[in-house]
């Protein structure tokens, strides 16, 4: 489900993948709203499931693992610290409680409050299961392949 959920840079939130249209992808918002637009390819649309955060042995964690990892320390529920008026000494914090061993060169404060935005606006849309699944990794290695 990671996969279908993209962010769209220069836009706040996170959006759903609906359609493929002929030149744009349309998207919705996930949110109450569940507004509909689409996505062109000036804009610069990134998949969830293919963003990784840098870690201390020269290896990179998938994002899902860290929602996974952020899941199992807070349960399923949204966290209680705000990603824009907590201070950089909280977020880091609660960013080394999750991924004790990631770069604390290459990752910066503000990838980490994206990733905090990121979960609580998932969670508070009822998406629970991160982990990306063997069908459905499968499922788009097929769709790529047909595609080209």
């Amino acid at each position: 489900m990671i996969k279908k959920i993209l962010a769209i840079s220069g836009k706040p939130g996170l959006y759903k993948l609906i359609s493929r249209g002929n030149k744009s992808l349309i998207v919705e918002t996930v949110d109450a709203q569940k507004k509909r637009m689409p996505a062109f390819g000036a804009d610069r649309v990134v998949s969830l499931g293919d963003i990784s955060i840098y870690t201390n042995d020269d290896s990179e964690v998938s994002l899902a693992s860290v929602f996974e990892s952020i899941k199992q320390n807070y349960g399923e529920k949204p966290v209680d610290l705000s990603p824009k008026k907590a201070s950089q000494d909280e977020i880091i914090a609660f960013f080394e409680k999750v991924l004790p061993n990631y770069d604390t060169d290459r990752v910066r404060v503000s990838d980490m409050r994206k990733v905090l935005a990121w979960y609580n606006i998932l969670v508070a849309d009822g998406y629970t299961e991160f982990a990306i699944k063997e069908e459905e990794a499968t499922e788009e290695k097929t769709e790529e392949t047909t595609e080209k």
